[in-house]
């Protein structure tokens, strides 16, 4: 991961409901009641846009905004189902991120 890439993450985690939103999508069970069986077949974890915008308490087009920006540098993960689009946490990028940004923190030792 370069530098621009750290920071394009950081940026986007400096405001306080993307950070929300990737904090909520840990634990997808907690923001779903009922999900069709093919999304937890097919995309397990998977968040409804519509859910992520009643908890955040904001305008659905914002929160899309947020989502798709996350999901651009590489953050979240989507999938559209019919007339809806589910994200979920992309766990690969964002370990990565964190090595990559504790590991460019870290001084060597000598």
């Amino acid at each position: 991961m370069k530098n621009n890439e750290i920071l394009a993450v950081l940026k986007s985690l400096s405001n306080e409901t993307r950070l929300n939103i990737l904090c909520w999508l840990k634990e997808p069970g907690e923001m779903n009641v009922s999900l069709p069986a093919a999304i937890k077949e097919e995309f397990p974890g998977g968040v409804c846009v519509g859910s992520i915008q009643e908890r955040s308490g904001l305008a659905q087009s914002v929160i899309s905004s947020y989502l798709s920006s996350m999901q651009k540098i590489g953050l979240l993960e989507s999938r559209r189902f019919g007339q809806w689009t589910y994200y979920r946490r992309n766990e690969e990028a964002i370990a990565e991120f964190l090595e990559q940004f504790a590991a460019g923190l870290q001084t060597k030792k000598d």
